[in-house]
């Protein structure tokens, strides 16, 4: 509403005092600034309002709103002719002749005759009326001033905008200009005599705000009404995972199942041992993954989906527990089993730093918003930030994390987020140097913080996930089931549009999918061998879901259509599936032993 929506046709008698207004009131083009809040002139003289028929199958539209809409959009699509021939051929205008005779006066500078017609116009709101007088006393003022009128300006200031009472640091502005003129220029009001016309197409803007729309048909209203729909039905939509610009007007929308991944798309076989732990870039552009062989690896995703291995990661003499991608995805962290954090280069798949600390272990690693440090659980239960080159800036000491802990710090670089209890998460504020808990009654074995830093997944050994809210009141706002875990750490994700779903690993070698509001089971997928161990949802493609699995691979996930396209699930290097054991020689307990 407000727009200056330049397409609607000039009234007949535009006039305009200064120099140069001619070619501008000659212009019927979309291009002029005026015209947008002005009817046809040239149609013939309507003698009908229309009638209060309805349209539609339930009776709710009146026919004459609906008809002024429609031809509110048709001037402002820049289609003035048929503009005009729908308010002659329908008898309904789209605004009465006292508010196009009122909105001429504006356009012409005759702000005498302006108030007259406004208090023609039947406006029950009083408040509107003064605010409205107000704006059009004051273009009378700045205009004055402009010619160097100053005495008729000063008899406006004094007679006619003090008495309405109303905005007195307003006219404390106005008075000043008297003082000094220049100061006009801090109000947007030039010498030049296009800025005028901006200046009174700005005042039509303002006044249309004030007026009913009912009187004026607010500018957009269709193109508002239609979003408005589009809404309705995309949040009505349960398994809605689309873009905006897949919408259409022509059918109702609604998504199935087929939009969430559910096909296996590729098998990534790489890691010679259990894969624990993956996680996309935040540009989708890469995956990593790292393994029980004591490697981590940096996956390419390709513009068509495929996906393909860039980087095989090694140095660490433990298994890698997790990895971490830095804010510009330029690096990555890899953690090895309760001993040293590496730094890489992404596009080198050089080592760049081991931060290492004395007698004490490395068990998560993170990074800071602005990616110029890093932080880390120890294993004596402390929390450790360094900076790019392994000096250590601070140290949470004390019960801060566990022996095996997830943690992640908030975009803002605020907050740490870490497992300090079996049952208890701890939110340390490092500004404000405040501690709260996210207390569960069950032993937590893994979490994961959403995107827009909102929402916690924490998964229990009891299998079941809860969703926290942590944007303002801490509470749970839903349950998930259906997953097994009995022995090891299952990791969950967010993912699809909004990040709407909540996916999971499951230890029936199964990805489990939820809706995330509802707490609706959507579907699973099964593909996997062995346990599934952890999910990555990518954030810049809605339909492509990896999955890490103790039977030594990777699936990544897509739609159905385009498996036909690509016409079968392809290998990594061309090895053939095979089947492996679910047993493990060694495993990640789920909580300190």
């Amino acid at each position: 509403m407000g727009d200056i929506e330049g397409t609607e046709p000039p009234l007949k008698r535009v006039k305009f005092p200064l120099e140069g207004s001619k070619s501008f009131l000659e212009d019927s083009t979309p291009t002029n600034p005026i015209a947008c809040f002005l009817g046809d002139s040239m149609a013939r003289p309507l003698t009908s309002q229309g009638d209060e028929d309805t349209v539609g199958s339930k009776g709710v539209i009146r026919k004459s709103e609906f008809v002024k809409i429609i031809t509110k959009a048709l001037y402002s699509l820049g289609y003035t002719k048929t503009g005009a021939i729908l308010e002659e051929e329908s008898g309904i205008p789209l605004r009465s002749a006292v508010v196009n005779e009122f909105m001429q006066h504006v356009v012409d500078g005759k702000w005498d005759d302006s108030l007259v017609t406004l208090h023609k116009i039947d406006l029950l709101d009083e408040n509107a009326v003064k605010l409205a007088t107000f704006l059009i006393l004051e273009q009378k003022f700045l205009e004055l001033l402009k010619i160097g009128n100053f005495d008729a300006a000063l008899d406006t200031l004094r007679n006619e905008l003090v008495p309405i009472r109303i905005n007195v640091s307003r006219v404390h502005e106005l008075a000043a200009c008297i003082i000094a003129p220049c100061t006009c220029l801090t109000l947007r009001l030039s010498s030049q005599d296009t800025e005028i016309v901006k200046s009174r197409s700005k005042l039509l803007e303002k006044l249309q705000k004030l007026l009913p729309a009912a009187v004026m048909v607010p500018g957009r209203r269709l193109e508002h009404l239609v979003e408005q729909a589009l809404d309705v039905q995309r949040d009505a939509c349960a398994f809605h995972n689309t873009l905006d610009s897949d919408l259409s007007l022509y059918l109702d929308h609604h998504c199935g199942k087929n939009q969430i991944p559910n096909q296996t798309l590729q098998v990534l076989q790489a890691h010679s041992d259990e894969v624990w732990f993956l996680q996309f870039s935040h540009n989708g552009k890469y995956l990593a993954s790292s393994s029980k062989d004591q490697s981590a690896i940096i996956w390419e995703v390709k513009d068509d989906g495929q996906v393909s291995l860039k980087h095989v990661l090694t140095g660490h003499r433990k298994p890698v527990s997790v990895v971490s991608w830095s804010p510009d995805d330029n690096q990555l962290l890899t953690c090895g089993l309760e001993e040293v954090v590496r730094r890489w280069d992404v596009s080198s798949g050089e080592c760049l730093h081991v931060y290492e600390k004395n007698g004490v272990g490395l068990i998560s690693c993170g990074w800071f918003a602005d990616g110029r440090g890093i932080f880390s659980g120890m294993t004596d239960r402390s929390i450790c930030l360094w900076d790019l080159d392994g000096r250590e800036l601070d140290c949470w000491k004390g019960q801060r994390t566990l022996k095996i802990s997830d943690m992640a710090v908030t975009d803002d670089g605020k907050k740490i987020i870490s497992i300090c209890r079996q049952t208890a998460i701890l939110l340390l504020d490092r500004e404000a140097n405040y501690e709260r808990l996210i207390e569960e009654e069950e032993i937590i074995t893994s979490f994961s913080l959403s995107k827009d830093n909102k929402f916690l997944l924490v998964n229990l050994i009891n299998q079941e996930i809860h969703l926290w809210n942590l944007d303002g009141e801490i509470k749970v706002l839903a349950r998930y089931k259906g997953h097994k875990r009995a022995r090891f750490v299952i990791r969950s994700c967010f993912g699809g549009l909004e990040q709407v779903f909540v996916a999971s690993g499951s230890e029936d070698s199964q990805v489990y999918i939820w809706h995330r509001d509802s707490g609706e089971l959507i579907m699973s997928l099964p593909g996997h061998s062995g346990a599934v161990n952890c999910v990555s949802w990518s954030p810049a493609n809605l339909h492509m879901l990896a999955s890490a699995s103790d039977d030594r691979t990777i699936r990544i996930w897509g739609l159905k259509n385009q498996l036909n396209l690509r016409g079968e699930v392809c290998q990594s290097n061309g090895i053939a599936i095979q089947n492996h054991s679910n047993g493990r020689a060694w495993t990640q307990p789920p909580f300190p032993l």
